[in-house]
């Protein structure tokens, strides 16, 4: 504080005469309800922020504490103030340190005003956040994937760390409590393609063929893609709240404290789990989405089940079923992977914990549809 609070001294005061601001007495704790009052009178009139440092006069200002340059920052704003310290000759060196501090310290309060932007450079600005904050999350994401992958080779050169007991609740979690729904989820999906397929095939006389479209769809993308859907949505919303619920809860920093790494405890066996439930359920898709079809054969186009199975066999190849099931590992992979990454970027509040697992399903998701648009691709240009 710039001089001591003495009783009998005047309080400060703001003079407008024209376009000119002069302020004058002692701006101190002792007379803080008295300027309060004028600060907020003034800003009520609406007549802050409309002088220039120019056009302020403090040849007049006495004695100046923390509180008095507070309520002149108020008044004034920060950009005005700062440069009314640096560049008025009526203010002393310990004043203008102190109106420096004070908005250094208040910076928090009173944020600089946003730039008036046009709405095509605003629409730029925007694109420009979005596409560095998806750079800053791939970047995260690569970098988490490396020490799972490093984990898994440190745990794999030496058995006797493996920890078999979390991999089994997790497979449990991740793979049979999920069978049922995904083994009723493609069944339904296999009989409404089946009659979809035989309303539009009816029209050319081609009915039969309404098999091949069925089998052919969950061999190779229907099976795998709902099973990993189901899981983003089922298992690493889970994993993430798991895991954000510790962090929350500090148990991950007293994992370390006993000096044990939360990548090979919690990220290790819920990622091996995920890549052993996720073929599985895969085939159970496969076989369910089939099911159904058959299902809607047999009820409307009188195609037994011996006669779809013959046809399967005779006209769909196994190598469709080895395409199915090449993306399930990678699936299951990256589902875990964001799932666990969202539960350790988790901050100290429940909140933070239902924004991330909302986070982790839209990735885990997003990924699964965009890796099986690309893989399609990928195996239609290679013939396969």
């Amino acid at each position: 504080m710039i001089g001591s609070p003495v009783s009998g001294r005047t309080a400060g005061h703001l003079d407008e005469h024209a376009s000119q601001l002069s302020i004058s007495g002692d701006w101190l704790l002792d007379h803080y309800p008295q300027l309060e009052q004028q600060i907020q009178l003034k800003l009520n009139q609406g007549t802050s922020a409309i002088y220039s440092a120019e056009q302020v006069n403090v040849d007049a200002l006495g004695e100046l504490d923390t509180a008095g340059a507070s309520l002149l920052l108020d008044y004034l704003g920060p950009a005005t103030l700062a440069r009314i310290a640096e560049h008025s000759p009526g203010l002393s060196a310990e004043k203008s340190a102190l109106i420096q501090a004070v908005i250094e310290a208040m910076a928090d309060r009173h944020p600089p005003e946003p730039e008036t932007l046009s709405s095509i450079r605003r629409f730029l600005t925007d694109t420009g956040r979005q596409v560095e904050a998806l750079a800053r999350l791939l970047w995260l994401l690569l970098g988490f994937i490396g020490q799972i992958l490093a984990a898994l080779v440190w745990i794999t050169l030496r058995p006797l760390r493996w920890r078999f007991t979390p991999f089994v609740a997790a497979l449990q979690e991740t793979g049979l409590n999920a069978l049922p729904i995904v083994a009723l989820l493609t069944f339904l999906v296999g009989a409404v393609v089946a009659f979809l397929g035989a309303t539009v095939l009816q029209d050319f006389g081609v009915t039969i063929y309404t098999v091949d479209l069925v089998a052919f769809s969950f061999l190779r993308e229907f099976g795998v893609l709902l099973a990993a859907i189901l899981l983003a949505g089922r298992t690493a919303s889970a994993f993430t709240a798991q895991i954000g619920s510790m962090k929350v809860n500090e148990e991950l920093d007293a994992l370390r404290t006993l000096g044990l790494d939360p990548i090979d405890l919690l990220v290790v066996p819920r990622v091996l789990a995920m890549m052993v439930s996720l073929p599985i359920l895969s085939f159970v898709g496969m076989i369910a989405g089939m099911a159904g079809g058959a299902l809607v054969c047999a009820l409307a186009l009188d195609i037994s089940l011996a006669q779809f199975l013959a046809i399967v066999e005779q006209d769909i190849t196994v190598r469709h079923f080895y395409v199915g099931m090449s993306k399930a590992p990678v699936f299951a992979f990256l589902i875990a992977a964001i799932g666990c990454l969202e539960g350790f970027k988790v901050s100290g509040s429940a909140q933070s914990v239902g924004t991330h697992t909302t986070s982790s399903v839209v990735q885990s998701i997003f990924t699964v549809i965009l890796l099986d648009a690309l893989g399609a691709l990928f195996f239609m240009e290679m013939g396969w």
